[in-house]
């Protein structure tokens, strides 16, 4: 019964806080007209903070049981969209990009949703090592950095394809400028790359089953990743790499680190379970 209260409160506060900010950028549009809201986008904030905080409850009651941690498919994909929520709010806390939190908030709702009206088991036994609950967090907080930052890449890419036809009306005017959001995914990219970083060398050193039959495809995929995230950020800094060339890049990063998460689960949790 909580684990429900505690999902639909912080899905209207998702809902809530993901209204009025859209509703903040649509009035900073007409600086003409009188306001009609008089919320300021940080105490918005605070509202999504709270959804957050209901969300990580959520979370607790669906994660930790007698026989230990479960992260199954559906468990992760809410904890991981709980910590894109997080990082977003941090960074619209400091940057315009309200544009990013009106877009990631609905999406918490429905891995929420999806998380209690769907079964996944993949227990963590209570006595697991210390090494493996860093590597799990680790590669926890890299996943979500990442995702943030395709979404961004996502939007930035719409934001380009509608300057170059000159079409800047629309949703574009509810975007930052292109520069701020340029220098916010390569910000993004390294703090994901960072922890990508940490995660594997991690799981190199503490685990000794990496390259085991069912977790080499994981393994060799993130690794893929990695590099590709490598390659992206010596292209941005040596070569000025940027618009397109990075959305491409950032994107197929992405691609290659979900499918190396949450491709096997899925198969194996949800289709082969």
């Amino acid at each position: 019964m909580n684990n429900y209260l505690f999902t639909f409160s912080a899905a209207i506060l998702y809902f809530v806080c993901s209204a009025l900010l859209f509703l903040n950028l649509r009035q900073s549009l007409n600086k003409s007209t009188e306001k009609e809201f008089f919320l300021s986008n940080k105490i918005i904030l605070l509202i999504g903070s709270f959804a957050l905080i209901f969300h990580c409850l959520a979370l607790y009651v669906s994660l930790v049981n007698p026989l230990g941690i479960n992260l199954g498919f559906y468990n992760a994909l809410s904890l991981v969209s709980a910590f894109i929520v997080l990082f977003t709010l941090i960074a619209t806390w400091r940057h315009p990009i309200e544009i990013l939190a009106v877009a990631i908030m609905p999406l918490a709702v429905i891995t929420m949703i999806l998380d209690i009206t769907n079964a996944s088991n993949h227990l963590l036994a209570p006595d697991s090592s210390s090494a493996l609950i860093f590597h799990i967090l680790s590669s926890m907080v890299a996943y979500s950095l990442l995702a943030l930052a395709a979404l961004q890449a996502i939007l930035l890419s719409i934001q380009n394809k509608f300057l170059h036809a000159h079409q800047p009306g629309g949703l574009i005017k509810l975007m930052p400028p292109l520069k701020s959001m340029e220098r916010l995914l390569f910000e993004v990219i390294v703090i994901g790359f960072i922890a990508l970083t940490v995660s594997l060398f991690s799981g190199l050193i503490f685990l000794e089953n990496m390259f085991a039959q069912q977790l080499v495809h994981k393994t060799v995929l993130s690794i893929f990743a990695w590099l590709v995230f490598l390659i992206l950020l010596i292209g941005h800094w040596k070569l000025g790499w940027r618009g397109r060339i990075a959305t491409r890049w950032t994107l197929g990063g992405f691609i290659s680190l979900m499918l190396a998460y949450f491709g096997s689960k899925f198969v194996l949790e949800v289709l082969l379970s």
